[in-house]
């Protein structure tokens, strides 16, 4: 898979102990990749770094991204090849609270990142992870594409749109001749493992889990939802190309692209919760009807994937009914019964990444083949 780029190389994953990041990380360990993770700490608790016990398997390096130095003196001593750039404050309504660390670790902390690698000759390629709130929403019924405007009204947003300026201001003055350079975006992502605040799916595991009712917050807010190993598997092809310095017709360093499910999987909050309402018997949900006075959310937003699929042959592998499956079967996993033993979660976690595999080889999938 992924033209075995990674096997035997040295990764280094920035945010490897969030919810993206941690799968990625047991993604690469399974492609056979030395694996560093930069991380500040370990954000929530239970967290899915700890569950899959990933601290033992890596090298763990604890470091506040917004740290120049201690970011710097990271990459240099662990001289990676390729560099996933995940870590940031991911969450819209704590951007509200707390604007300015927003920027600082979501803009500052990709800059520092990029300095770092600038100086680093060990380093070939690098993938920042940024998201599809970069995008200035209009609230229109179409996809945005990668040529669309940059820019939010919320901190949250604003942020991503300026670690997007910066990436592209590295790789146009630094990066053009040398260390090839991408940035990615991706939808709303659900999956196992998920335990932060202010999210529909981690709320309604909790909730269902202590029998209590989950409150549903903006029930109309629609999104493209996509499960989790959707966006790592285009990031992961994406830095293979990348790594493997592919040249095609088409270009491939200091581009943008979007990772997102199909046109057609495009559901609000309240369908969500009503696909996982069977995997948890007795579940019952809440509209909070209180409102959100003064935090603006866009309550409409989509992704045009026409670019991933030209360049790089990406497509989403499962359908809605899938990605939710995948993710339900992983929180009733960890969840289990009262007295029956909870499976080892990184080998729950190593199947569900196969099984996602194997479905993407079905399909024909470029990197799968």
């Amino acid at each position: 898979m992924f033209a075995d780029a990674y096997r035997g190389r040295k990764v280094l994953v920035t945010g490897h102990t969030g919810f993206k990041g941690s799968w990625l990380t047991a993604w690469l360990l399974q492609l056979g990749a030395e694996v560093a993770g930069l991380s500040v700490d370990v954000p929530t608790s239970p967290a899915n770094f700890d569950e899959m016990g990933l601290g033992a398997r890596i090298t763990d390096i604890r470091a506040d991204i917004r740290d120049r130095a201690a970011v710097c003196k990271a990459v240099a001593d662990f001289a990676p090849e390729v560099v996933f750039h995940l870590a940031a404050q991911a969450l819209v309504r704590k951007s509200y609270d707390d604007p300015a660390a927003t920027i600082e670790a979501n803009a500052m902390g990709t800059l520092n990142i990029l300095e770092a690698v600038r100086c680093a000759p060990s380093v070939q390629a690098v993938v920042c992870i940024t998201s599809d709130k970069c995008y200035r929403n209009d609230e229109w019924v179409w996809g945005y594409r990668e040529t669309d405007h940059l820019g939010g009204e919320d901190p949250y947003s604003a942020s991503k749109g300026c670690a997007e300026i910066i990436a592209h201001s590295y790789f146009r003055s630094f990066f053009r001749n040398g260390v090839r350079c991408a940035t990615t975006r991706a939808g709303n992502v659900i999956g196992g493992g998920d335990w932060a605040a202010d999210r529909i799916v981690p709320d309604c595991a909790r909730a269902w889990a202590e029998g209590k009712a989950v409150q549903i917050r903006s029930p109309w807010a629609t999104r493209p939802w996509q499960h989790v190993l959707e966006p790592l598997s285009g990031y992961l092809w994406l830095g293979a190309k990348l790594l493997l310095n592919e040249q095609g017709p088409f270009p491939l360093s200091g581009e943008a692209y979007n990772f997102g499910p199909a046109a057609d999987v495009n559901n609000n909050v309240a369908e969500v919760v009503d696909a996982l309402a069977p995997y948890w018997p007795g579940f019952a949900s809440e509209m909070d009807r209180a409102g959100q006075a003064g935090m603006k959310e866009c309550t409409l937003l989509k992704l045009c994937c026409d670019k991933s699929l030209a360049y790089l042959g990406w497509q989403a592998t499962l359908n809605f009914a899938e990605t939710i499956r995948f993710t339900a079967e992983w929180y009733r996993a960890f969840y289990a019964p009262q007295g029956a033993a909870r499976p080892d979660m990184y080998a729950f976690t190593m199947n569900q990444i196969a099984e996602y595999s194997d479905k993407a080889a079905a399909k024909g999938l470029a990197w799968a083949k």
